[in-house]
């Protein structure tokens, strides 16, 4: 007799397979744990690109984060060039002699204070950016067990923002003090130079703390895991890297005048 194929019922086969390979246990948690993404067999590699889920929307963000910083960095650069270049300018006078107006600013004492305090909350913010990947707290929230992220990474982001507060009032203490002194912004080059990158370094911490605020209120008011990753997790390299140009910065006051 000829041999007959019989049809396969693809919904019942696919349905068969997927039971099979879930041991009968119905969904599966996420497979991208550190993100919170994934479930039911879905491979976010396979979906286009735009749709591949939490990892590929902190990966952007990221990205984002990146050429914002990139063109702050070239800003930066260019304030310090500027520096070097005022500090070597010189001109000869009517007679005929070789003036250099500028005159090295005292740093205040209070300064190094400062940098101590925001090398500090670097650590407690990146405590806080680490916490919300923690593998064992992530699936807890994804299997709706509370809210343990937010209950790890609150105090730590408490602690960078009342750091980083802290430092913003050293700032301005270190600006009296040299206001005592009759040192202010056009008085010379060199005070001129120092309180532009003072002034400038101390607007992106404050644009920093803002990012902390609304880190804080994410982890209250936001259900979705990966608004509050992304976010903690981008103010969290925000606040590196201003922690970092702040060490160059502070160097070049303190020992290149």
């Amino acid at each position: 007799m000829p041999s007959t194929i019989t049809p396969i019922n693809t919904e019942w086969e696919k349905k068969r397979r997927l039971d099979d390979h879930d041991s009968g246990h119905g969904r599966r948690p996420p497979t991208d744990k550190r993100t919170g993404g994934g479930g039911d067999n879905d491979n976010w590699n396979d979906r286009p690109h735009g749709r591949r889920g939490p990892r590929e929307k902190l990966g952007r963000a990221r990205l984002g984060l990146f050429f914002a910083l990139a063109g702050d960095t070239m800003f930066f650069v260019a304030i310090v060039s500027a520096f070097f270049v005022a500090q070597s300018t010189s001109h000869i006078d009517a007679y005929n002699r070789y003036i250099n107006e500028w005159l090295p600013t005292a740093i205040p004492p209070i300064l190094w204070l400062n940098t101590a305090v925001l090398l500090l909350s670097s650590v407690t913010m990146e405590i806080a950016r680490r916490t919300m990947f923690r593998e064992n707290d992530v699936m807890d929230e994804w299997l709706g067990l509370g809210k343990p992220l937010t209950r790890r990474a609150l105090p730590w982001l408490t602690a960078t923002t009342v750091l980083g507060l802290l430092f913003l009032v050293g700032q301005a203490e270190a600006w009296r003090q040299l206001g005592i002194q009759h040192v202010f912004f056009a008085s010379n080059p060199s005070s001129h130079f120092f309180y532009l990158i003072t002034y400038t370094h101390a607007f992106h911490l404050f644009l920093g703390i803002g990012a902390l605020g609304a880190s804080l209120i994410a982890l209250y008011v936001s259900r979705q895991l990966e608004t509050r990753q992304i976010l903690v997790d981008c103010t969290g390299w925000y606040w590196h890297t201003m922690g970092i140009f702040w060490v160059f910065l502070f160097a070049l006051l303190a020992f290149f005048q």
